[in-house]
């Protein structure tokens, strides 16, 4: 007997391999191959799905084993295709995405980890200081506490010999706590109620149906959502939500735990492989009901999914934006097609697609239009920059100082908001004009006063921050241009010296552990005035919260991408959302040298209709997304010339049509990431227009050298 197996090597497509006696498999199961003298996993497919050319049976190789584990299910490998098919990805690359942990392959009941016990070495290098300073009650695989603490992995087991650190034993196995549907039922106004009764009858009668749950923020689509899931829980079904940010993990656990009797099972980055494995097994087996992840949870194996909810459904950031460019908002609905369940897009602020899909028929719109209880909508108003420009070296302006001046006398908080992390975006010398920029990217090193470096916001790259000048040595001359959270922060002690701030952006929230903290410090009052980046704009309920700055709301409106204005909109909303959540009144100040700007009128007056209609028309007008097609091509490689000429012949070749056109190439705008030389073309294609057959024929009849990657973004989002 012969089985094809799609293996999990980027370079291969499909093999045929022979089972041996004894051995079963079926389409799913995950079993182990030779290539060569090395072994890879794989998952037998369906051979009439994945053609191959097919060798004679004396040269086919033996199967080595079958993963205790499931089987992936029909509806997920159908994923996998649409998925690969539609971004144009290899589908070796989307299956990974599926199995991707040993869990799949290994079933021990435990495995080993360590952790700090407290006790300091006698031989206290600057190393082993910085591991258990770094790793503190963290605990993890020796490779992971190296990760942690940027260490050697020998500096992690040299502690290990010495004491000060221990190896303790972790279940893998052990089950979940199931939800209980009936544990904290909430008190639902009626229009709350009328909501939840379609979601739930549309998740008991087992049916692909997308929603768009259109609430503004505070109105409690959360709440709603939660009846959709008991009623899953309730069938016995499976329920997958998707956040956009890892950050927000820890205060939706907590919420669902209020209103389940426990939390759900998490999945994201910041997992231990212990954690990852029991999670992964769980819900590959069935027993993990409710799973609430980042975006790369939409590609686990759930056997039996009954609900799908993907919660700030508008956020770019369920745009992957490397190896498969997926977006998890499009491929969370067609999961819940090949799955045959409810998907539930849940958002304050929509995007146009989404809409776009309402006016088509396809999505059904659910509203809740005012907040839920006493809570009222916040004002909003504009503090122009120009007219009220801010005190000399200053970044706030005299009103909104007024405004938070007024907030701390009522004991109330305020949080200023500026989606720029680190202290200055620009660093300089007033002497002979040296500029810092990271020596990988064509990008600025971003100063980070806290941790006293200077960064590239895009490779990472870090060096400490230079006392003299590298290009004409003189000392005190480096200069900080513009303004970053921390020298926001600065200015907020400065102002309000007895004030108590906290500083809340990626670096300083950087795992769910961390938000719990913030979000615990909130609601116990512990902090007074909060300045952030985007991450503090969704999913939080700070009631004692009424004030909200927004220092440069022109911020996001530079670089000529298409959605900057409505990627604006919604951020400003979003943020402004966070003001007067409860019985307290919010007020909102947005500082922009463009009062007058459509998306400023539009934050000012509340007519979201109106943005929303001219943005649509200006889309249409230009052929844009949802009425037109945009697909980008990307050519890098560390030798400029090789891509470049890559990236000229691609363009050479370039088909025409009359329902598409081809720009470029020319260099990125970020012409060169992680010291890679970057080139982009671009196509616009009539929305009809079957896109990827074209460039699938166009790409395929071509060859570049080794050295060159071509990478293809179907619906590209970023335009750097």
């Amino acid at each position: 007997m012969r089985a094809r197996i799609l293996v999990l090597h980027p370079a291969l497509g499909p093999l045929d391999y022979r089972v041996p006696q004894g051995i079963t498999v079926e389409p799913g199961s995950i079993v182990v191959v030779p290539i060569g003298p090395r072994q890879y996993a794989g998952v037998v497919w369906e051979p009439e799905r994945l053609p191959t050319e097919e060798i004679g049976d004396n040269r086919l190789r033996n199967l080595i084993a079958v993963a205790d584990a499931p089987p992936i299910p029909e509806p997920v490998r159908r994923l996998v295709e649409w998925t690969a098919d539609y971004y144009l990805s290899p589908l070796s690359a989307v299956l990974a995405m599926a199995v991707r942990t040993s869990a799949a392959f290994e079933s021990a009941p435990t495995i080993t980890e360590y952790r700090a016990t407290g006790l300091v070495p006698d031989r206290l290098t600057p190393q082993r200081a910085q591991a258990l300073e770094r790793i503190g009650e963290r605990q993890g695989l020796v490779r992971e506490l190296a990760t942690i603490a940027d260490v050697s992995e020998g500096v992690i087991r040299g502690l290990c010999k010495v004491g000060a650190i221990e190896a303790v034993t972790v279940d893998t196995d052990s089950p979940y706590p199931l939800p209980d549907p009936a544990f904290g039922p909430p008190d639902l106004s009626p229009e709350q109620a009328k909501v939840a009764g379609i979601l739930r009858e549309s998740v008991e009668a087992a049916r692909f149906q997308p929603f768009l749950l259109d609430g503004v923020t505070g109105s409690g689509k959360t709440e709603v959502y939660f009846e959709a899931i008991a009623a899953a829980i309730a069938a016995g079904r499976q329920t997958l939500v998707l956040l956009p940010e890892i950050a927000l993990t820890e205060p939706f656990l907590t919420r669902f735990a209020q209103r389940f009797g426990c939390e759900p099972v998490a999945w994201h980055s910041g997992l231990r492989t212990s954690q990852r494995r029991r999670a992964w097994r769980a819900i590959a087996g069935g027993e993990a009901l409710v799973t609430v992840g980042a975006r790369s949870a939409l590609f686990l194996p759930y056997p039996n999914l009954g609900l799908i909810v993907v919660d700030e459904a508008h956020e770019t950031s369920f745009k992957q934006e490397e190896g498969v460019h997926y977006h998890a908002r499009d491929v969370a609905v067609m999961r819940g097609h090949f799955e045959r369940c409810p998907v539930i897009l849940a958002s304050a602020t929509p995007a146009i697609e989404t809409r776009h899909q309402v006016e088509l028929g396809r999505y059904e719109e659910l509203k809740l239009p005012g907040r839920y209880g006493l809570a009222e909508l916040p004002d909003i108003e504009a503090i122009d920059l120009i007219k009220e420009p801010p005190d000399r070296g200053r970044w706030l302006s005299p009103r909104l100082i007024l405004a938070i001046d007024a907030a701390l006398e009522r004991g109330e908080q305020s949080l200023l908001f500026l989606n720029r992390r680190g202290y200055a975006p620009l660093t300089l010398c007033r002497h002979c004009g040296h500029r810092f920029q990271c020596p990988n990217c064509t990008a600025w090193m971003v100063e980070h006063r806290l941790i006293r470096r200077l960064s590239c916001h895009h490779c990472g790259h870090m060096i400490p921050t230079p006392e003299i000048c590298p290009e004409c040595e003189e000392a005190d001359s480096l200069v900080a241009c513009g303004p970053g959270v921390e020298r926001i922060a600065d200015e907020v002690a400065v102002l309000w010296p007895n004030a108590r701030t906290a500083i809340v952006t990626s670096d300083t929230l950087w795992s769910p552990a961390k938000a719990a903290e913030f979000v615990q410090r909130m609601e116990h009052k512990e902090i007074d005035i909060v300045v952030g980046t985007q991450l503090v704009t969704k999913g939080y309920h700070f009631p004692n919260l009424t004030v909200v700055g927004v220092v440069d709301a022109d911020l996001g409106l530079d670089g000529g991408d298409l959605r900057a204005a409505e990627r604006t909109f919604q951020q400003i909303m979003q943020v402004s959302g966070r003001a007067g959540r409860g019985e307290k009144p919010g007020h909102v100040y947005i500082q922009t040298h463009a009062p007058d700007a459509q998306v400023m009128q539009a934050l000012i007056s509340g007519n979201s209709a109106a943005f929303y209609a001219a943005e649509t028309e200006a889309r249409r007008e230009a052929g844009a997304p949802p009425y037109g097609r945009y697909a980008a091509i990307i050519v890098s490689s560390e030798d400029k010339a090789a891509a470049e000429e890559t990236a000229r012949m691609i363009g050479r070749t370039a088909p025409r049509r009359d329902e598409m056109h081809v720009y470029g190439p020319a260099p990125a705008p970020l012409a060169m990431l992680r010291g890679r030389h970057r080139f982009r073309l671009l196509i616009h294609a009539r929305r009809a227009f079957d896109l990827q057959d074209m460039i699938r024929d166009w790409l395929g009849a071509l060859e570049w050298s080794a050295k060159v990657r071509v990478a293809v973004d179907v619906d590209p989002y970023s335009f750097v």
